[in-house]
């Protein structure tokens, strides 16, 4: 089921609702919201790792403000990256969503953080992916690489469909990491889906404009109550480790980490099933806790 989901005035967002598949006669897990990364449609979430996680729960994925289908407005309708946060809080009411299970990747594991804080009633549990802690001056841990940082100041230069196609499956290659193989016709393929369900190929890049006020916020991670499971993505140009062991260290013990081997900064075909694996039974021992408090 698609819907749109109003923020504000003038501003909506472009859902996806998918209702559980194949659990036979066993009872549904809380609802998962996946929240992507920075300039990225929900779409970007692979249809694999979406079906692995409906055998059990309800899934629900959206567009950002000024992606996919959702609305491109920022100068219009200017915010912050901390907005987003209440914006998937917006989605899960729209849906009628107590509690989910929250996955955040990159800048979705930002959103997450946030969310975890201000809202732990509306999380079951949250799963961070390939993310960095809440912090001002990163705690003084590595930056992403200059391969990558080169690639996001050519993020809005002008292209044509092909050109730009051609520039985000390079990106990809970088953020892919070297440990494992690199499939281009599967990036491609992504990509060609994104364009056509966001009908244009430009790269606003509005993210990279929002406001980052108010997420210096390490020093609360501390309070985090919510089950937190950290993903490590070892080959990450973005958020490389110790990142992810660093998260788990400031959140405390809520947090436990999981190391995929071999991934980093995206989700192709090879990382899914250990990635989906871990988001569920995470969830599957969260709601076991919960019904034994």
């Amino acid at each position: 089921m698609e819907r749109e989901v109003e923020v504000e005035p003038g501003v909506s967002l472009w859902v996806q609702d998918l209702p559980p598949a194949g659990i036979g006669d066993g009872l549904p897990g809380e609802a998962v919201l996946l929240v992507m990364g920075a300039d990225t449609s929900g779409i970007a979430w692979p249809d694999a790792f979406v079906e692995r996680l409906r055998t059990r729960h309800r899934v629900v994925r959206y567009d950002h403000r000024d992606t996919g289908r959702s609305t491109h407005a920022f100068e219009e309708h200017p915010y912050g990256i901390a907005d987003l946060a209440g914006d998937a809080i917006a989605v899960l009411d729209a849906c009628g969503i107590d509690r989910a299970h929250v996955v955040g990747m990159s800048m979705g594991g930002t959103l997450a953080q946030v969310m975890a804080l201000d809202a732990p009633d509306r999380l079951a549990s949250t799963t961070l992916l390939c993310t960095a802690a809440l912090s001002a001056d990163r705690d003084g841990l590595p930056g992403p690489t200059r391969d990558v940082l080169r690639m996001w100041q050519e993020m809005t230069d002008p292209r044509d469909e092909r050109g730009e196609l051609a520039w985000r499956v390079e990106h990809w290659r970088r953020l892919h990491g070297t440990a494992l193989p690199f499939d281009g016709l599967e990036f491609r393929a992504l990509e060609q889906r994104l364009m056509a369900h966001a009908g244009r190929s430009d790269s606003p890049a509005a993210h990279s404009m929002a406001d980052p006020d108010g997420l210096d916020r390490g020093a609360e991670l501390a309070t985090i109550t919510v089950p937190t499971l950290v993903v490590e993505a070892p080959e990450d140009p973005v958020n490389p480790p110790p990142h992810a062991s660093h998260l788990v260290e400031k959140i405390g013990g809520a947090a436990r980490l999981v190391t995929v081997p071999g991934m980093g900064h995206a989700l192709p075909s090879t990382v899914v099933s250990p990635v989906a694996e871990a988001i569920l039974s995470h969830a599957a021992v969260s709601e076991g806790a919960a019904r034994r408090r």
